[in-house]
């Protein structure tokens, strides 16, 4: 039986992926265990105080046991943070070098949304790719540029350490553990009976695109706001590097590093955010949105608006349009 942590950081933090990881796997094992099978896991939380509250108090965990007394364990699963990030790796820093040793020691690692902070902090994932809530990208992106963030990704899974994407999508990533560690079976019927979607992959679906602006490039803003002030008109890139006076490779050189985003891609994903809005706010049809964001040809309008959110113009006004 292998012996699998579920961190309690200190600081206001995130209670649900705490609780829906133990509820999930405790009952994971409950399955198991009835087919006449040994429990895969023993599931203990763990953290470095004997109890840390949350929401002002109103809840409060008080973990099994201290990181300091918790020498090996197999597996890791690090919650979500707040949106104070810098603070909640200031108050975890002893939670982050015990991360770093788990790993040396042979452990595998999960992180849950911004629990990928933790993660990061503890330099696990310089140059592995990683996933987290599409709201803390750009922040994430340049706290950690070493990082291949991948926030369309809802699960990733490389060298023993996983991420996945934002909020409540840490239960995607549960059924993912349960069917590697268990089996199909159980992990269906853990999707069953906590009405989980199995085998979701994304989360391009749900991201809102608010233009990557944590940066310090002027030219960049500029080039930034004449697009999304612009998306109904026909936009060369090459003639909105020379109404910058930069040569188009350093245009978009510049660009790449300011957004993480060539300039192509900022246009399509502001064209197709402003299309998003206007199928779920109105009655227009495919074709008179593709009119109104730019775009003349209804298959590359199709393709652009797949690749970015991971479903058909068609099928997103049908599922978010009353």
């Amino acid at each position: 039986m292998k012996h699998l942590t579920i961190l309690v950081p200190n600081g206001e933090n995130n209670l649900s992926s705490i609780v829906g990881a133990y509820k999930i796997l405790t009952r994971a094992n409950e399955f198991w265990k009835a087919g006449n099978r040994p429990p895969v896991f023993k599931v203990e939380l763990a953290g470095s105080c004997e109890k840390v509250e949350f929401y002002e108090g109103l809840f409060a965990v008080k973990p099994h046991t201290n990181i300091s007394a918790l020498e090996k364990t197999d597996f890791v699963i690090i919650p979500s943070l707040n949106h104070n990030y810098k603070r909640a790796i200031q108050e975890n820093q002893d939670l982050i070098t015990w991360i770093a040793q788990q790993y040396r020691n042979g452990a595998e690692i999960a992180s849950v949304c911004t629990g990928a902070y933790l993660l990061a902090s503890a330099g696990l994932l310089d140059g592995k790719s990683c996933s987290t809530h599409w709201i803390a990208a750009d922040n994430f992106r340049m706290e950690f540029p070493k990082v291949n963030l991948q926030p369309d990704k809802l699960i990733t899974d490389e060298k023993g350490i996983y991420t996945n994407g934002g909020a409540y999508s840490f239960l995607n990533l549960l059924i993912y553990l349960v069917e590697k560690y268990f089996d199909r079976q159980t992990a269906i019927y853990c999707s069953k009976v906590f009405q989980i979607e199995i085998g979701r992959q994304s989360q391009q679906e749900f991201i809102i695109f608010k233009g990557q602006k944590q940066h310090d490039d002027d030219m960049v803003k500029e080039a930034q706001s004449y697009i999304e002030s612009n998306l109904h008109e026909k936009i060369a890139i090459e003639h909105l590097s020379a109404r910058f006076a930069v040569g188009r490779r350093n245009f978009d050189r510049r660009f790449i590093k300011a957004t993480g985003n060539t300039p192509l891609e900022y246009l399509q994903r502001a064209r197709v955010e402003w299309a998003k809005r206007a199928f779920e706010n109105n009655r227009k049809t495919v074709n008179e949105v593709m009119y109104e964001v730019g775009y003349s040809d209804v298959k590359a309008f199709r393709e652009v608006f797949r690749k970015v959110t991971g479903i058909s113009p068609l099928e997103y006004k049908s599922k978010y349009n009353r």
